[in-house]
Order: C-alpha cells, then structure tokens, then sequence
C-alpha cells in the first residue's frame, strides 16, 4: 500500500494494465432478447438450422434453368410456359422441368433444378400468370446462373453463428432472432456508485447559490452518470459528500451491493483531502496513486474489501481531468465486468494542425476537433487545454494521444487520436 504522501507515478499504460488485470467479468444473466442491445455475449450461439432454410430468390422474377435462357436478348427472346406462381412465404408445387419457368417472389423458395432467376425488368412481365397458358418471354441472359439463393448461404447447421464476448448490436440481434434465441446470456450491466465530494459544490437544483456566488454546480456527477450510461452500465449516484471524515463515511455506506466505486477529488495530500484515509477505513488496498499523464495525474485505484472487493476508481476533481481520465481507464474496465472481449475505444490517426507544448514525461491528451481532409483526419485544439474548462472537451471529437517522451506537438504531426465512447470497440488500444 502507498503511504500517504507518496505517490507512485505510474505510466499511463501501467496504470491501465493493472487495473485490467484486477477486473474480472461479473456473473452473466439472461434478459429478453430486445434486452440485449449493447451487452456482452456470454455464450457461444450455434445455428440450428440452415439459414436460409432453402434455395431462394434474391430478386422477384423467373426462375429457370439458365441453359433455357443463354443468348436471350430483345431481338431474340426465349419464351417460355410458366408451370407455377409462387409468393413468399409459400412452397413450389413440383421441380422445374426443362423449358419451363416458375413465377418467383424475392425470398420465396425456387423450385428443384432453378439455377437462375431471371428479374422480372429483363422479361416482358409474362402474360396469364396462374392460368392455362401462361407464358413469359426473357429479354437478356444476364442473369442466368444469378439470384439464387443456396441454402446455408449465411449459416450452416452447427456453425458457430454468435461468439462468447462480443458485443451485441442490432445486426447480432437480428441474427439471433432468426436462430430462435427468444433470450439470451449476456454480461451483466455493472451498477457503479459514483460520490462527489466538496464543500463549495451544489447539486444542480440548488443553482440560487451558484447565482449568488457561493457555489458551483457538480457538473461532474451528471457527466459521469452519462458516461455510465454511454458505456451500459448503472450509475448510482451517493450525493455529495462535506469535506469531513463522517460525511464521506455516511456516504460511502450507501455503495454496498455496488460493482465498483467512483469518486472524484478529494485525493491530494491537502489537510481537507480525506477520502484517501476514510477508504482505508472500507479495507481500501490500494494499488497506486497518481499517473504520469495530462489532464489526470491525480488517478488512483485499488479495491474496498469492507465493500465486497469492489473495484475503486478514484478519479481527480476537475471535471476534464475526471473525465478524461474515465475515458482512459474506467470505461475499459467497465466492459471488461460487463464480459466483453474488446473494451478500447476506437483509434485514428489526425494530423494536428496546431502548435501544441506539452511536459516531457507525460502522456497528454489533447482535446481536438476532426475534420476530414482528402481522407485523411486533422486535429484542430478546441481552445484552451486547461482541465477545469468542461466546455472545451464537450467540442472535442477525439483526444489526440502525445506520448510521454514528447515535448510537444509541431503542427503537421500525426498521432493516434482516441475517439471517445465511439464504436466499434478494439481488443487494443491502437495508441
């Protein structure tokens, strides 16, 4: 455990690592299947059936044989007797015979012995569809051999159709439904305690003092509780804690039966700084405290044993710095419980099109606007970089990643750029 004044000053990549490392994913639970958007697989899904169950058309129009249709062109059509008229949702009376055609819906089954559908645009539309002596005349051959449909195109009987650890969107979804999965065993949505603490902050509907300059409206709370919810998990929010030790403990009761703690501030070495010390009093087993990185170096984590062993992510007060700090290390973590196999955010490369110093030593996130240029991304500073400026990270697209052994950034430079709470998510970090 780091004592109370020293830190540790671990590199941005320790620091991430470390915590991956001590999280692992919650027990899975089954939700109805329109429940599932966003959560993590938590089982291997097999098709059961073939899908498509059957050979189908892919286009509304005439299946034949394509030997029964080559050459076929405005000045000389085939024409040919329609044996059958068959609409999706419906089954062909008998295979095709040769010299013949069978009227085909888009998705409908063609009958045995089609290799071709012919779309109805290159057919004259055919006459006395479903009577005695229908007939169709076929304008072109350019799609004989087409628009059939096998079965087992898109899954095979036993073919694994869904892996353990994805993410479900709605394309998954849509896969699992047409596989029967009425529900699903997905991760479960992690419920995250987020405390505030600090005597000159207000919750929002207290704004009378913020107009009467004596206070500042938490903004952290309510830009961490949507950050929570960007990333699926449930924010339970404990308040604001006074700047005492009795307070934080009356507070922080009110985490039990949580997944993880969220605190902001408080984590100084400042005589009023006691959320360090009072979590000791939780079993707090600290892994480290402070990082080498900008805006954010005052990060720590550990876990609370008086709390179940919850994961604790002390986060720094100004609110930049908490939330870039939650993009980097708690927003992983967070997939991570929720049973995801890929839990980094989305990287590009930009060009920065400013000048930008930064502190040899440590990593710095800067907050950048993108525009795409020619294909290629650029990165323009949104303004100043200061950590207690929340506006210029609300116009940020990206964090633009300067490494640690950099004194800066020279305008036409490129480097990794983070795009934050974007999909899809990567099984690396990319930066």
């Amino acid at each position: 455990m780091v004592s109370a004044g020293a830190a540790d000053w671990v590199s941005v990549e320790e620091a991430r690592d470390t915590i991956l490392r001590a999280v692992p994913a919650l027990p899975p639970e089954r939700r109805p299947l329109l429940d599932c958007l966003g959560a993590a697989l938590a089982e291997d899904i097999r098709a059961p059936v073939d899908l498509p169950p059957w050979d189908n058309s892919a286009m509304d129009g005439f299946a034949v044989r394509a030997a029964d249709v080559r050459g076929a062109s405005p000045e000389q059509p085939r024409e040919l007797p329609v044996a059958d008229d068959v609409a999706a949702g419906h089954f062909p009376s008998s295979a095709l015979r040769a010299g013949t055609a069978v009227r085909v819906m888009t998705g409908a089954p063609v009958p045995q012995g089609a290799d071709s559908v012919i779309r109805v645009e290159h057919t004259d539309g055919g006459v006395a569809i479903g009577a005695a002596g229908a007939r169709v005349r076929v304008l072109s051959d350019a799609d004989a051999g087409r628009n059939v449909r096998p079965r087992g195109e898109d899954l095979r009987r036993g073919q694994l159709a869904l892996g353990k650890g994805i993410r479900l969107g709605a394309a998954e979804l849509g896969v699992a439904a047409a596989l029967g999965c009425a529900e699903l065993s997905v991760g479960r949505r992690p419920v995250v305690a987020v405390l505030t603490s600090g005597d000159e902050l207000v919750d929002i509907h207290g704004f009378a003092e913020v107009m009467a300059g004596r206070k500042i409206v938490s903004s952290t709370s309510y830009a961490l509780a949507a950050a929570l919810a960007e990333c699926g998990a449930e924010a339970r929010l404990l308040g604001i804690a006074a700047d005492t030790p009795e307070s934080l403990r009356d507070h922080l009761e009110r985490a039990l039966g949580c997944d993880a703690l969220v605190t902001t501030a408080g984590l100084s070495v400042g005589e009023h700084d006691y959320v360090r010390r009072v979590l000791r009093e939780f079993g707090l087993r600290e892994a480290f405290w402070r990082v080498r990185m900008r805006p954010g170096s005052p990060f720590a984590f550990g876990r609370l044993d008086e709390l179940g062993g919850v994961p604790w992510f002390g986060l720094p007060g100004n609110p930049v710095s908490s939330l870039v700090t939650f993009e980097i290390f708690v927003r992983p973590a967070l997939h991570r419980l929720a049973g995801h196999e890929r839990v980094f955010a989305p990287t590009v490369r930009a060009t920065i099109l400013d000048d930008y110093a930064a502190r040899p030593g440590l990593t710095h996130f800067a907050r950048v606007r993108l525009r795409w240029s020619a294909g290629s991304a650029e990165a323009e500073l949104t303004g100043t970089q200061s950590s207690g400026a929340l506006s210029s990270l609300s116009a940020a697209d990206g964090l633009l990643v300067v490494p640690e052994n950099l004194a800066g950034a020279r305008a036409g430079e490129s480097f990794a750029t983070i795009l934050p709470g974007g999909l899809p998510l990567r099984a690396e970090p990319g930066w």
